[in-house]
């Protein structure tokens, strides 16, 4: 079969549906939303990113994440601390750390669900051509 690419961005964006949804759904006993379940994660792998490197990493604005900040640090699960000259810089609380970790088994077992039908050389090509398209360089 040819695939043409306005089939393959609409099977790529059904698939990103579907981990939105059950992921939403996955996260929600944690009494996290995706969103914050991401910021988490990105603060775990980036401890030192900005607010706009979050921002950006999350797909939100500066200004919608900087709200996102303020009501997690509200809840304990991320701190602000003072960064070089007047950047604020964000990090993980031990409630944040706990969490993150929780919601990281709740997402593994989501997205695994959704690829347990291909083999794993299947998995690293398509990982392989999702990195190609976007113009990331695999061996990086």
């Amino acid at each position: 079969m040819t695939y043409r690419p306005a089939e393959v961005g609409l099977a790529v964006k059904r698939l990103q549906y579907r981990h939105h949804r059950a992921l939403s759904q996955a996260l929600a006993p944690l009494g996290l939303s995706l969103v914050q379940w991401d910021t988490l994660h990105h603060l775990h792998r980036k401890p030192d990113a900005s607010l706009h490197d979050l921002a950006v990493l999350t797909f939100q604005t500066d200004q919608s994440f900087g709200s996102l900040a303020t009501r997690m640090a509200d809840r304990g699960l991320i701190e602000r601390v003072a960064g070089p000259g007047r950047a604020v810089r964000h990090q993980l609380t031990e409630e944040g750390a706990r969490l993150r970790a929780a919601g990281q088994d709740a997402v593994d077992a989501v997205v695994e669900s959704s690829f347990h039908d291909l083999s794993p050389a299947q998995l690293d090509q398509l990982g392989e051509l999702l990195d190609l398209a976007l113009g990331a360089d695999p061996t990086a």
